[in-house]
C-alpha cells in the first residue's frame, strides 16, 4: 500500500522529535485524530511527565494527555530506535542563534543524523523547525539519500513551518492553516495528507524553499513593523507626543493600516531570531537585507531606552538610579505566559544592575530566573513591596496584575506597555 493511502486510512504510526511548545501540541492533535504517536525528546522530565499522563505546556490540558496515554495513542521516549517502527517523522527542535547572529541548526542536524541511522523505505520526514531557505534540500536531503534511497520514491521529505502562538485563545495547532512544501510533488502530497488528518486547513506550496521562506517572511514582517513603531515611540518621546494616542487614532482608518505597538524590546522564540536567519542567507547571495538589520538594531536598543527613561524619571524626583530600588513587573516575553526566552526584561535588569540599582521582580507566571549569574525569585506583590520601590517598571502586561491597585500604592511607575489607561502623575509612559 502506498504511504499516502496508509496515511489517509490512518494505518500509520508517527513520531514527533522535540516535545516542546510545537511538538507536544502537534503530537496530541495527531493522536486525537486516530494516529498512534511516539514523542522523542532528550529531556527526561518531559518524557516522565507524558508517561505519567501530565502536560507541561500551557496550551495542552493535562486531561488530553491523560486520555491519550491511557488509550495507548501517545507515548514518549528518549530512545531514537523507536523511529524504526514509525511511518512518519516530524522534527520540532529548537533553532537558536549563535552569538554572532548566525543560524545554529545543530539540533536539526543531530536529529536528522538519528533519522538517517534508522531510515527505512516508505517513511515521510517533515521538518517544522524554523530555519533558513535551503536547509531541507541542502542539509537533510543529502544525509538521507546517502543511505541509497531516492527521495519521492523510497522516502518522502517536506518542510512545514510551525505557527504556534502560545496562550492565544483563538488560534491553536488545529485551526492555524498549515503551509507545506515537499522536495517532490509526491512528498508534498504525502505531507499534506498527514496534516489533513489533524489540521483544518493545509496549504501546499511548490517547494521546501518556499515553505521555509514563508515563516521567515511572517516574523520578519512583524519585526520590521515593531521596529518602525519603536522608532516612532523614540521620536515621539523627543517631541513630547503621546505615541499611544497616535496609534489609537491611526487604527481608526479601516484600510491601509495595521496597528503595531512599541515596547521594551522583542522576545520569544521567533521574532528576535527568525529575521537573522533570512538576512544571513541573503548575505551568502551578496544581498544586504538593510531593513531587516535596521529593525533588529532599533528593537535591540529598546531595553537601554527603558533604563534611560527610569533614570530620567528618578532624576526628576531628585533621586539617582544608583542605589534605587527598582521593581520589575513581568519577565515573561509576552503577557499571560510563563515563557521568558529572549525576554527584554533580562537586558533591562542587566543594565539596571550595571548602573547600581537594586532590582527585584514580580511575575505570577515565572517563579524564578537567573540573571548576571544570580538566581532571582519573584516577590509577592504587596502594598509594602510597591511602596518601598523607588520605581516600578511594567515590562510584561499580565492580565493578573491589578493596575489601578498598583498605581494606588506605587511611588513611580514606568509603563512600557500602555497597561495603565488612567492618567496619573505617578505614571511615565515609554
Amino acid at each position: 500500500m502506498k504511504l499516502v493511502d496508509k496515511i489517509r486510512q490512518r494505518k500509520i504510526r508517527s513520531a514527533v522529535i522535540g516535545l516542546g511548545y510545537v511538538g507536544l501540541p502537534l503530537a496530541v492533535e495527531l493522536a486525537e485524530a486516530g494516529v498512534e504517536v511516539v514523542g522523542i525528546d532528550l529531556d527526561k522530565s518531559k518524557i516522565d511527565a507524558i508517561n505519567n499522563k501530565k502536560s507541561y505546556i500551557q496550551d495542552v490540558p493535562t486531561s488530553k494527555v491523560k486520555a491519550l496515554v491511557e488509550k495507548g495513542m501517545l507515548t514518549a521516549t528518549n530512545v531514537y530506535s523507536a523511529l524504526m517502527n514509525v511511518d512518519t517523522i516530524n522534527i520540532c527542535v529548537p533553532t537558536p542563534l549563535r552569538k554572532t547572529k548566525e543560524p545554529d541548526i545543530s539540533y536539526i542536524v543531530k536529529s536528522s543524523e538519528q533519522i538517517a541511522r534508522y531510515l527505512k523505505k516508505g517513511q515521510l520526514i517533515i521538518l517544522e523547525s524554523t530555519t533558513y531557505p535551503g536547509t531541507t534540500d541542502e542539509v537533510l536531503l543529502p544525509m538521507f539519500e546517502a543511505k541509497g534511497l531516492k527521495v519521492g520514491k523510497d522516502f518522502f521529505l517536506a518542510f512545514s513551518p510551525e505557527r504556534v502562538d502560545p496562550a492565544n485563545p483563538q488560534f491553536n495547532t488545529r485551526n492555524i492553516p498549515k503551509v507545506v512544501g515537499g522536495v517532490t510533488p509526491a512528498c508534498t502530497e504525502a505531507a499534506k495528507a498527514l496534516y489533513e488528518l489533524a489540521i483544518d486547513t493545509v496549504f501546499p506550496v511548490s517547494s521546501t524553499r518556499v515553505a521555509e521562506t514563508v515563516k521567515l517572511l511572517e516574523n520578519t514582517f512583524r519585526s520590521v513593523n515593531i521596529g518602525l513603531v519603536n522608532e516612532l515611540a523614540l521620536m515621539c518621546d523627543k517631541m513630547k507626543i503621546n505615541v499611544w494616542e497616535v496609534i489609537d487614532a491611526a487604527k481608526t482608518k479601516p484600510f491601509g493600516y495595521m496597528a503595531f505597538y512599541p515596547g521594551p524590546g522583542i522576545g520569544g522564540h521567533c521574532i528576535p531570531l527568525d529575521p537573522y536567519y533570512l538576512s544571513w542567507k541573503a548575505r551568502l547571495f551578496g544581498f544586504e537585507a538593510r531593513m531587516i538589520e535596521l529593525a533588529g538594531q532599533i528593537n535591540g536598543s529598546m531595553p537601554e531606552h527603558v533604563v534611560t527613561k527610569v533614570g530620567d524619571a528618578l532624576n526628576e524626583r531628585g533621586k539617582s538610579i544608583k542605589g534605587a530600588k527598582i521593581l520589575i513587573l513581568g519577565v515573561a516575553y509576552k503577557k499571560n505566559v510563563s515563557d521568558f526566552r529572549e525576554s527584554p526584561a533580562f537586558e533591562v535588569i542587566h543594565f539596571l544592575n550595571q548602573k547600581g540599582a537594586a532590582v527585584s521582580y514580580s511575575d505570577p507566571h515565572v517563579p524564578s530566573i537567573k540573571e548576571d549569574g544570580v538566581t532571582m525569585k519573584s516577590v509577592k506583590l504587596t502594598p509594602e513591596a510597591l511602596k518601598k520601590s523607588d520605581c516600578v517598571v511594567v515590562i510584561t502586561d499580565h492580565a493578573k496584575f491589578d493596575y489601578s491597585w498598583i498605581v494606588q500604592h506605587a511611588n513611580l511607575i514606568l509603563d512600557t506597555r500602555n497597561a495603565i489607561k488612567a492618567k496619573s502623575a505617578k505614571v511615565v509612559k515609554l
